[in-house]
C-alpha cells in the first residue's frame, strides 16, 4: 500500500465577520505570489474534528437524515469519509503576506490547510 506524506501548509482562522483567513506558514508564503482579490481558489483542508470511527463508515444517511436510505460516501458531500479531505471553492477578498482573506468558506476554525489551487480568474 502506498504511504502518503501530507504536510499542512497553514491553518484556517475565522475573522468573526463571516470571512476567514487562510493563514499560510512562512515557508509556503511565496506560493501566494500572483493571487489577487477577486480570484477564486480551491481550498483543500483536513477535517480535523472528524472522529476516527467515522473514517471507517462508507455508507451514511444523506445530510444525516435517518428517513433517507444510506448511500456511499463517495457519492455525497458528507464529512464522513476514509480520508477527511475537505474541498471548498472560495473567493479571495484580500491577499496578505501571510495568507488570504476569503468568503464563503465551510471549513472550521483550526482546520489544517493541505493545498490552495487557483480555480478561475
Amino acid at each position: 500500500m502506498l504511504s502518503l506524506d501530507v504536510k499542512a501548509i497553514g491553518t484556517v482562522r475565522a475573522t468573526g465577520d463571516g470571512r476567514a483567513l487562510l493563514q499560510v506558514l512562512p515557508a509556503y508564503a511565496g506560493g501566494l505570489d500572483g493571487l489577487r482579490a477577486g480570484d477564486r481558489v480551491q481550498l483543500l483542508y483536513w477535517m480535523h474534528e472528524l472522529a476516527h470511527a467515522d473514517r471507517r463508515s462508507l455508507r451514511v444517511h444523506p445530510g444525516g437524515d435517518q428517513s433517507e436510505p444510506t448511500r456511499g460516501v463517495f457519492g455525497l458531500r458528507s464529512c464522513v469519509r476514509p480520508n477527511p479531505v475537505g474541498v471548498s471553492e472560495v473567493e479571495v477578498l484580500e491577499v496578505r503576506a501571510a495568507g488570504l482573506v476569503v468568503a464563503e468558506l465551510d471549513a472550521r476554525e483550526g482546520s489544517p490547510i493541505v493545498d490552495i489551487k487557483l480555480a478561475s480568474r
